[in-house]
């Protein structure tokens, strides 16, 4: 490891998003934001130009997909660690990510103070996840040692726990709308909003958004 900044490059097509993790980056003197892209094009022009520690990536890009790129920083940048942040927390990105070469693995409802503690610990080896990632891990292993029927956790018309307008809310929290822009999208107030946001966290038995979004996604909730 370095005595210097952690060096870090951002692949995040969400503005708003894309804004926050500069910012918690820029903001700790302990690292350094050398690079920052909206698209898989962006990211292969930074990846390929400049040398850093840390790539921070989504998954979900508009030109590509996050876990190529992952491969190409893994095979052509050994050194250089990578994290996966994004809303999805299901088996399938998080095994095809891990497959791919992240050693890391956190929700976009992380906090800035995580943010910052996973990339540290990140530089000192460890392989930081958010708790439902974890989770996800643990039951894919489940599943290749002995499958554990997940077919029968997944909704079908007569048992989904959810309204057709939670199921809607939902998707837009999966692509990372804030309550404001969910509710002007459908055209209901933000107190609105809320009040069906607790009960879809009431009813998949979750506390955040990330695990929201996994559970609703394991149950075949919403569209891929």
């Amino acid at each position: 490891m370095s005595d210097g900044p952690i060096s870090i490059v951002i692949v995040e097509d969400e503005p708003e998003f894309r804004r926050r993790f500069a910012q918690i980056i820029e903001s700790e003197p302990s690292m350094q934001l050398v690079g920052v892209a909206a698209n898989r094009r962006e990211a292969q022009v930074i990846i390929d130009a400049e040398d850093f520690d840390v790539l921070l990536i989504d998954l979900g890009l508009p030109d590509g997909n996050g876990i190529d790129l992952i491969r190409h920083v893994s095979q052509k940048k050994p050194d250089a660690d990578i994290m996966v942040v994004t809303v999805f927390g299901d088996e399938q990105h998080v095994v095809s990510s891990i497959e791919a070469g992240a050693t890391g693995y956190i929700l976009k409802d992380s906090t800035p103070a995580d943010v910052i503690s996973c990339i540290r610990l990140l530089r000192a080896g460890g392989s930081p996840v958010s708790p439902v990632v974890a989770r996800s891990v643990l039951r894919a292993i489940r599943n290749r040692i002995g499958p554990s029927s997940p077919a029968a956790r997944t909704a079908t018309p007569e048992n989904n726990p959810l309204s057709a307008r939670e199921t809607e809310i939902l998707q837009l929290l999966a692509k990372g709308m804030s309550f404001i822009e969910i509710g002007e999208i459908l055209g209901i107030s933000p107190h609105t909003v809320t009040a069906h946001i607790k009960k879809i966290y009431r009813k998949l038995a979750v506390h955040s958004r990330g695990e929201a979004v996994y559970e609703a996604t394991q149950m075949g909730l919403l569209r891929t």
